[in-house]
């Protein structure tokens, strides 16, 4: 990672722990300069998303009028995507619920899960991957060092929605995923050109004696097969919202008896431990600022609330010295194992084959030909 002088952005709070940022004559960094020149037109514009939204619902309502269920939404557990399955039963539509079991649940997750699904009585399955071979696949990403421990779990639950869409003729998938909370997002502080199977395949067969077997996993070529011969198609209802993650947590609370788990995507264990501490530590990167970040500049936050926040620990001593007993354990591995794994030299995307080159490319060419719409 290349050197430079501290600096932190003028209008949010991401800073030189990104090596790719980049700052301008007023000191704004491009990550919201992006946010606000493109990213905010492609979430909630009063008057407009409304009509956009009417359109998608018909859209879905239209397409799935002769199957059990219009659309599929996966369910962590999570503010975004219980959220989501909540504005399905709003707008009278018939999801599918599907949760993708890497292993990794935390009780809470599990239990909101399962109040979700009962209080709005949604069909649900459990995609539950084998232990033994995803285990096998994320000691390969620990093992490499690098800091996308993640990535098969970001594969795999695109992979396993997609076939279950496809196993029940489903034509539309509703992910929670949103700008206001994820608009920033440092492609070295988490690589997410997620179908990079050259670099997933690459880890995988250096760093485990494991075939992909059972574990589904997904690619760009994956991906344009659902889009265009299966025609499957996204829509994400959080960006066609007025959506504060704070107000949809509360409701959440007050309406399901929704538990809060604490920060972004700690409703699994491993993520939790990975991005509170291991990202911070290891990597010198604080996830909180890609979240503060997107907030910030959907005005959901203060630059100096956030900054405040930043303050405190991102993590628990205590809580993380039980964490790395149960993850040892967990992995199968003992706890000077996951000592040495975590003091290796930090890694990133660029230090391993890659095709990111490649899928930018295609990206681009596909982007030119069919100009990128809200839906």
């Amino acid at each position: 990672m290349k050197e430079q002088p501290y600096q932190i952005c003028n209008r949010c709070v991401m800073d030189t722990s990104d090596p790719d940022i980049i700052f301008d004559e007023k000191g704004n960094c491009n990550h919201c300069e992006d946010y606000i020149t493109r990213i905010s037109q492609q979430t909630y514009i009063a008057g407009e998303s409304e009509k956009q939204w009417g359109f998608i619902l018909n859209r879905i309502k239209e397409k799935g009028k002769n199957n059990p269920y219009d659309c599929i939404v996966g369910i962590s557990g999570g503010v975004d995507s219980c959220y989501t399955a909540h504005l399905c039963k709003e707008h009278g539509l018939r999801p599918l619920l599907i949760h993708m079991d890497n292993g990794w649940n935390t009780e809470i997750s599990v239990k909101n899960v399962k109040t979700m699904v009962e209080k709005l009585g949604f069909d649900y399955v459990s995609y539950v991957l084998d232990w033994q071979e995803f285990r096998e696949i994320q000691l390969a990403f620990l093992k490499s060092s690098i800091v996308d421990l993640e990535m098969p779990t970001d594969i795999a639950i695109p992979a396993s929605i997609y076939k279950t869409a496809i196993k029940h003729n489903i034509k539309f998938i509703l992910p929670g995923g949103n700008y206001t909370a994820e608009g920033v997002l440092p492609l070295q502080m988490g690589y997410h050109t997620y179908k990079d199977m050259k670099l997933y395949k690459h880890i995988v067969k250096k760093y485990s004696s494991t075939r992909l077997k059972t574990v589904p996993t997904f690619s760009i070529l994956k991906e344009f097969y659902y889009k265009f011969v299966k025609g499957i198609k996204k829509a994400y209802p959080l960006n066609y919202i007025p959506f504060d993650k704070d107000k949809a947590r509360e409701f959440l609370i007050e309406n399901y008896d929704w538990e809060n788990y604490g920060g972004k995507h700690h409703e699994s264990k491993i993520t939790a431990f990975w991005q509170s501490y291991a990202m911070p530590v290891k990597y010198n990167m604080d996830y909180r600022r890609t979240t503060f970040a997107s907030q910030i500049c959907s005005n959901q936050i203060t630059r100096e609330d956030a900054l405040e926040q930043l303050k405190t620990p991102s993590y628990d001593e205590a809580k993380i010295k039980e964490d790395k007993k149960y993850i040892a354990k967990k992995y199968g591995i003992t706890e000077e194992e996951l000592k040495e794994y975590l003091s290796r030299p930090p890694k990133t995307y660029v230090d391993f084959p890659n095709n990111k080159e490649l899928i930018n490319f295609i990206y681009k060419t596909y982007n030119r030909i069919f100009p990128k719409k809200r839906f």
